[in-house]
């Protein structure tokens, strides 16, 4: 079964502090337009579901509510990558129910997926969506929908028949859903279990959804999924003949829409990195030269116990080959320290990995078992003082590696993007280069939304300080 029956809500009234981004509140009265407020956990790919649903609900009569307004109905979308992200998740569901008694709230996401029967337990929890080509059938059969749509597709548009999304929240940033799924088996990973498959979206409206959101004043779009490396790879298998289309074809494709814009890949695996993609990422004028190979670990021993696809010289020698095309190309990357086993020289390794691949940023997670994972179930877990020590030593690697990264694109132009005021300095604003480094430099708030060419002047320990290139005019 995928969607849990409709529950009537659970009389819990009493109030307590929570979470001002969470505030919803009792039903609407005397037939104004309802209000609905969306609260998402996790991934990229759940921010662009989250705003799908919003679009669908606005289409059908429902309005945003602002930050300190009540709304009648709650939708949470969730993520359990993490026990920390569950236990964020029903946290932030009791949250909802004590500041808004009353109120329906719809759970969502990858840990509604994984424990449906515990979310449903929970306070004015109304239903849990196991599966989100249910939702149509659920939110017409609650009187959500004003006129029920008539495919999944229709509520949907992110689905892979839906037309996609014409504009994001973001005035400058918008994502872009390609593919969902994943049939890897790495043993500390719940996520397959949760969404499995591959289904990937067709090229075509990928394609109309990125035209429509340049249109729509967005500079930079970033290509999301589960599994991206893997885009294409189903429409293929066991089907002899049929010519592929895989990521670096979507590269290419997408290339070729004119204006003022840049395209982001939000993660990949290193082992797809192959000479395909390497050629296609230097051909294309719009692809950022910034790529998010998840290593995890530097540790062959571990990645053997991860049951990862790369020794971590393979992974090194990927990043070296899309370098030789792209000699400036920067890289980004996911490591989990503490992994049932890691002994010290295993986790040196990983430091030395890191070193080796220069990485200016580093997502850190602390091993986290997962139930119904390999990984739970092996020996030797690491003491949590050692889990934080090398926690340390990591971070102050990556501080160490982002530093000397700023520092020799000191006199270098930049191209960046304009995204917010900087609070720090009065005329000033903050922005990333296509490198993805965070850069300050002065203008106006008028400027948000906006390329503007400088020169980088100073490294500071999180930003490079740059000053508008006068020899070329902003762009916009």
């Amino acid at each position: 079964m995928s969607l849990l029956p409709i529950l009537p809500p659970t009389d819990r009234s009493h109030v307590g502090d929570g979470d001002p981004a969470a505030t919803i509140s009792t039903a609407h009265e005397g037939g104004e337009q309802p209000t609905c407020r969306l609260v998402t956990l996790g991934c990229k790919v759940n921010q662009y579901e989250t705003r799908v649903v919003q679009d669908a609900l606005v289409r059908s009569g429902y309005r945003v509510a602002g930050d300190d307004e009540p709304a009648d109905l709650a939708v949470v979308n969730t993520c359990t990558v993490t026990s920390e992200g569950d236990a964020k998740g029903r946290k932030l569901i009791r949250q909802i129910a004590r500041r808004n008694p009353g109120v329906r709230t719809i759970v969502m996401g990858c840990y509604a997926t994984r424990e449906p029967e515990a979310i449903v337990e929970l306070p004015n929890v109304t239903a849990v969506v196991e599966d989100k080509r249910e939702l149509p059938d659920l939110f017409a059969r609650e009187g959500v929908l004003h006129t029920p749509p008539r495919s999944p597709a229709e509520l949907m548009p992110g689905g892979f028949d839906g037309r996609g999304l014409s504009h994001f929240e973001s005035r400058q940033r918008a994502y872009v859903k390609v593919q969902d799924g994943c049939i890897l088996r790495c043993s500390y990973c719940i996520i397959p279990s949760v969404r499995p498959g591959l289904r990937s979206r067709s090229p075509v409206d990928i394609e109309e959804e990125v035209r429509r959101l340049i249109d729509a004043g967005h500079r930079e779009i970033v290509l999301t999924g589960i599994h991206v490396g893997h885009f294409g790879v189903e429409t293929t298998r066991g089907r002899s003949g049929k010519a592929p289309f895989r990521l670096w074809h979507l590269f290419r494709k997408l290339d070729a829409i004119g204006g003022d814009w840049r395209m982001r890949l939000s993660s990949i695996e290193a082992v797809e990195m192959n000479d395909d993609f390497a050629k296609a990422a230097a051909d294309c004028e719009k692809l950022c030269p910034q790529f998010h190979p998840a290593l995890q670990s530097g540790s062959d021993t571990v990645l053997r116990r991860m049951r990862r696809r790369q020794t971590a010289a393979k992974f090194l020698d990927r990043l070296a080959r899309v370098r030789e095309r792209l000699p400036d190309v920067s890289y980004t990357t996911d490591a989990i320290i503490g992994f049932p086993g890691e002994t010290e020289e295993e986790f040196a390794e990983t430091l030395s990995v890191c070193r080796e691949a220069g990485f200016i940023k580093i997502h850190i997670f602390p091993f986290s078992a997962r139930r119904g994972t390999p990984a739970a179930d092996l020996p030797n877990p690491v003491p949590p003082d050692v889990v934080r020590e090398r926690h340390r030593q990591l971070a102050a690697l990556e501080r160490e590696l982002a530093a000397a990264d700023r520092t020799r694109r000191i006199g270098s132009q930049l191209k960046v993007l304009i995204e917010r005021e900087d609070r720090d300095r009065s005329g000033w604003v903050r922005g990333t280069d296509e490198h993805f480094v965070p850069v300050r430099l002065p203008g106006s708030t008028d400027a948000i939304g906006r390329f503007a060419l400088a020169i980088a002047t100073e490294a500071t320990d999180d930003a490079l300080i740059a000053t508008p290139d006068s020899r070329y005019p902003s762009l916009r």
